[in-house]
């Protein structure tokens, strides 16, 4: 389940930016939004209702230049920029374009895992709320987004889901980030925040 979400959040880490003329609408970023240096760190632990710990650990994720190429650098490798930050024309994203409070839209995502077992989930996706919330990091002006939907695979699992994001276009990337499906509980929090 991990390695779904780590694909997951480096994908979502650079899919918003802000719009300056409407601070309560987000567009995409474009590579001129981030600097050289900064730096993201998060926690995340997956457990079922058992006690049984799927997923712990922390994810760094850092703006780098590395021979004149800006990238990100994460714990998988290193990631152009330009390629994270390329437009996305999908109309089941993750995100649909601009947000604002108030918009839905239904997200599809086909997916296969470190096993090679395949898989979907498809959720309709709402803007809740554009409000300070709080996390380890900070305090951050931040979307709420719920996704609420089915997660299926191959091997015959269903279970319904409902994801909660909470994103801070500041930061460009999402500061909580909570995932319920069935007996599992997945949560990944901002510790830390820096720029150079």
């Amino acid at each position: 389940m991990r390695s779904k979400y780590l694909v997951f959040s480096i994908y979502i880490m650079f899919s918003f930016g802000v719009s300056a003329e409407t601070p309560a609408t987000t567009y995409q970023p474009t590579q001129a939004d981030y600097k050289t240096g900064e730096k993201w760190v998060w926690k995340y632990k997956g457990v079922t209702t058992d006690g049984e710990i799927r997923a712990e650990g922390k994810e760094t994720k850092e703006i780098t230049n590395q021979n004149g190429v800006i990238s990100m650098l994460t714990e998988n490798g290193t990631i152009p920029l330009a390629s994270i930050v390329k437009p996305i024309e999908s109309t089941t994203a993750r995100y649909s374009w601009p947000l604002h409070v108030g918009k839905k839209w239904t997200f599809e995502e086909r997916w296969t895992s470190d096993d090679g077992t395949k898989g979907a989930t498809i959720q309709d996706a709402e803007v809740l709320s554009f409000k300070e919330e709080t996390v380890e990091a900070g305090t951050f002006i931040a979307y709420t987004i719920r996704y609420k939907g089915k997660i299926t695979n191959s091997r015959g699992y269903s279970a319904d889901t409902e994801d909660v994001h909470l994103y801070a276009p500041k930061l460009k990337t999402f500061i909580k980030l909570t995932q319920q499906q069935k007996d599992y509980l997945y949560v990944e929090e901002l510790i830390e925040y820096s720029e150079k």
